[in-house]
């Protein structure tokens, strides 16, 4: 390495996008760089370092042994560079500026009203962006740095990764209109050990843990379950077709089951029920500023037919 230089920031991210997109191209066009520019930065820093990070052909672009080991080094640095100036921002001014917010799909159409309304009226200056995805894709993007903060079930049980409770709800039976459960309002779990039971797809943390429920109620592993939704709203569809019957949260259960053909059942105490939390990197750089947020959301959810913790 060339002691008398260091490398720049410049060509640190130049580098790593030629790492991510192993075409000098689409490198520089991810970055907001000029080809030559980021060609001559990829070379400043190969002189910098003393090693060639690249091979470069007519057709494509390969890292060599020592640019496949310092990538991933580069990344760190970025990263860390990125929380040193995140740090900074939220010391200047909290809630301002991004907020990248990931949302599970059984959580977003019931809750983000009240999010939206509270970032309106209580914080103006900070710029809220949704994401709604499952669970798994969440924890990566929280771990990547794509997102922020995620609105989701808990427990995770995830190294690295800080839960802040915001309330637990119930689980709600929701059958066909003459269904002989329906309006109930004692229902034993136990009755969930036969039924034909609708739930969503493989991924949403919302069909686990309606499994979870059944098998706790003694239901055995082979007794059949229909899984034919990707949505809530197609759920209570086929429950109304008579297809059979299902657990809702007690959030979605306004806005889903308004469309007729359905009632609803309520378990004996104590009902099934989840635990909704707010979810960070330990030790994130905004750490303070998403405590009192998530404050902030219990509040505004005492409207809603839940449980606030705190």
């Amino acid at each position: 390495m060339n002691r008398g230089k260091q490398p720049s920031l410049a060509q640190l991210r130049a580098f790593a996008a030629v790492a991510e997109h192993l075409h000098f191209r689409d490198a520089a066009a991810s970055i907001g760089m000029s080809q030559p520019a980021l060609s001559g930065a990829v070379s400043a820093l190969e002189e910098a370092l003393g090693v060639q990070l690249v091979e470069r052909t007519t057709r494509k672009v390969l890292l060599s042994s020592a640019g496949e080991r310092l990538a991933a080094r580069t990344r760190a640095v970025l990263d860390a560079v990125g929380e040193l100036m995140e740090e900074a921002e939220a010391v200047r001014a909290p809630f301002t500026g991004v907020l990248r917010l990931g949302v599970i799909p059984t959580v977003a159409p019931y809750l983000l009203p009240n999010v939206l309304r509270l970032v309106h009226d209580t914080y103006p200056a900070l710029d809220l962006q949704v994401h709604e995805e499952q669970t798994s894709s969440l924890l990566e993007g929280l771990a990547a740095g794509r997102l922020d903060l995620l609105l989701l079930a808990v427990p995770l049980q995830v190294p690295g990764i800080e839960e802040l409770p915001l309330f637990d709800e119930d689980f709600v039976l929701v059958t066909p209109e003459d269904h002989w459960l329906g309006g109930r309002q004692d229902i034993p779990r136990e009755a969930l050990r036969e039924l034909p039971l609708l739930l969503l797809d493989e991924g949403h943390c919302l069909r686990d843990q309606a499994l979870d429920i059944c098998r706790e109620a003694g239901r055995r592993d082979g007794t059949p379950v229909t899984t034919t939704a990707a949505g809530l709203s197609t759920l209570v569809q086929l429950v109304a077709g008579g297809l059979g019957v299902t657990l809702l949260p007690r959030t979605a259960v306004d806005v889903e089951t308004g469309r007729g053909g359905l009632q609803t059942g309520w378990f004996a105490d104590p009902a099934p029920a989840r635990r909704i939390a707010l979810a960070m990197r330990s030790g994130a750089a905004r750490q303070g500023e998403f405590a009192e947020f998530a404050q902030a959301l219990r509040d505004a959810m005492r409207s809603l037919p839940v449980r606030v913790l705190g």
